[in-house]
């Protein structure tokens, strides 16, 4: 039985539309400046870049209609069938893709070019909020963990094969969704240890990394365990075996002090390994995965570095760490992308007035780079004007997200929320130097149809979804 009928006009969020539009303008805008050519300055001109945007927006409205036209229960009812399709598109371009910027992740017909990827984000929302909304749903049940993992692993690792590693990363995101739904927090701060970790490999000396994990997991087990003297037990137990170990490679060896310290590991996991299972003390098993896991990770950090990430990926890296400096190489986008901003002041150039803008200084100005245009002509006031546009935008559906009264619909408001976070948070944080250049667009400013067509069902669904929030649901 439904509560009320519903009026699509009326019910939906028009403050959401709203920004959706402004935004989508203010980005067709941008484009325009950054593409400017003098012999075809109309705006409309359809064989330029800019012309092609207003396509993809009248496309988007076309798909907006047809999603609202759409009953809400439908995207839940095929979202599986939806998912098991876009991963199915995945496979296929992989075999017959078209390769672009060493990336195959695009099918090509004509003169259109289609990415499956960026539906992908979507369809993987829809999933993952249809299994969690599932009838006695509990998340800490590793059957349902394996099941999300799945979920969110599988498109990822197909994008990760098709060389395409920044839109494979977008994928990271749905732990904020998880967070949300009750996973516990100790997940979110083992991910930013392994974070850490991450940087650390890159970064430091063995040595330094091994004594890190070393205070990292005894901290963690002084404060999480009631036995405090255990603790300190088993800390002055382990500097007797490293004692031990290192007077005989004194005598006998001649080993360097990191190989000492994991050496002393294993045999340390071992006795705590004979301890747990005699006196049935299983939490120093999570001591000892914990430590023996962070050493086995440090180690795969190299080999991840050096044979799955290409090597432009690899010298943004470094160059963003501060372990290589090439302005001319890897740092020169992001250099140029920095004068760019930096020499809109505070207030801007004004529109189509960017030196930096007009003679192509910053490649994929129109795509990845395309925050430093708003820098660059209209300056620290345009900038947080757009990044106040979106922080209203993620802060709105939010609370639109709470305020939903079926778990579907919230699980996936908070994974629309997710994804865009995580564009906008990478995109202009790779263009002013914070965040590595991993080639993601910024949600609805960036050219191309695929990502406007993607981002606008990602939200337009949950705003259909939520102008149904009041039926009843059966």
């Amino acid at each position: 039985m439904v509560q009320r009928k519903i009026n699509i006009y009326k019910d939906i969020d028009w403050f959401t539309v709203i920004l959706y539009l402004v935004l989508v303008i203010m980005g067709w805008l941008n484009i325009y400046a950054a593409v400017y050519n003098e012999e075809h300055s109309s705006i409309f001109d359809l064989t330029q870049r800019y012309g092609k945007q207003l396509l993809w927006i009248v496309a988007s409205i076309g798909i907006i209609i047809a999603i609202m036209l759409l009953d809400s229960k439908f995207y839940a009812f095929f979202a599986y069938p939806f998912y098991l399709f876009v991963v199915l598109l995945l496979i296929a371009v992989l075999l017959f893709g078209t390769e672009v910027n060493a990336s195959r992740s695009w099918f090509t017909i004509g003169s259109f070019r289609f990415q499956p990827g960026e539906f992908a984000k979507f369809a993987t929302a829809l999933a993952l909020a249809r299994f969690m909304s599932a009838f006695n749903f509990k998340i800490h049940k590793l059957k349902n963990l394996l099941s999300i993992a799945a979920i969110i692993i599988v498109p990822a690792a197909l994008i990760l094969l098709q060389n395409d590693t920044g839109s494979a990363l977008v994928y990271a995101t749905f732990i904020i969704v998880l967070f949300r739904e009750g996973l516990s927090s100790a997940v979110m701060l083992l991910g930013l240890f392994a974070a850490i970790l991450f940087i650390m490999s890159l970064t430091l000396p063995l040595l330094y990394i091994l004594i890190f994990i070393l205070i990292v997991s005894a901290s963690v087990a002084f404060f999480h365990f009631h036995d405090k003297k255990q603790v300190i037990k088993g800390v002055f137990s382990f500097l007797m075996v490293f004692a031990l170990i290192y007077l005989t490679n004194t005598l006998f060896f001649s080993y360097e002090v990191s190989w000492l310290i994991i050496a002393t590991a294993i045999v340390f996991s071992l006795l705590l390994g004979i301890r747990a299972l005699v006196y049935r003390y299983y939490y120093l098993f999570f001591i000892v995965g914990m430590g023996l896991g962070s050493i086995a990770f440090t180690y795969s950090v190299d080999y991840f570095f050096d044979n799955v990430l290409e090597k432009h990926q690899r010298s943004r890296i470094n160059h963003l760490l501060g372990i290589e400096s090439d302005p001319l190489g890897a740092g020169y986008n992001v250099n140029q992308s920095k004068i760019a901003i930096g020499s809109g002041g505070l207030s801007g150039k004004g529109f189509l007035r960017g030196t930096q803008t007009k003679y192509d200084f910053v490649p994929e100005q129109s795509t990845d780079f395309i925050f430093c245009t708003v820098g660059e002509e209209w300056g620290f006031m345009g900038t947080s004007f757009v990044l106040l546009l979106f922080l209203t935008l993620l802060v709105r559906l939010i609370i639109l997200a709470e305020r939903q009264r079926s778990s579907f619909s919230r699980i996936y408001g908070y994974a629309v929320v997710s994804i865009l976070f995580f564009h906008i948070a990478i995109n202009t944080g790779m263009t002013i130097g914070l965040a590595p250049v991993i080639g993601i667009p910024l949600p609805l400013f960036s050219y191309g149809g695929s990502s406007l067509w993607a981002f606008t069902a990602l939200l337009f669904v949950f705003l259909r979804i939520d102008a149904s929030r009041r039926e009843l649901l059966r």
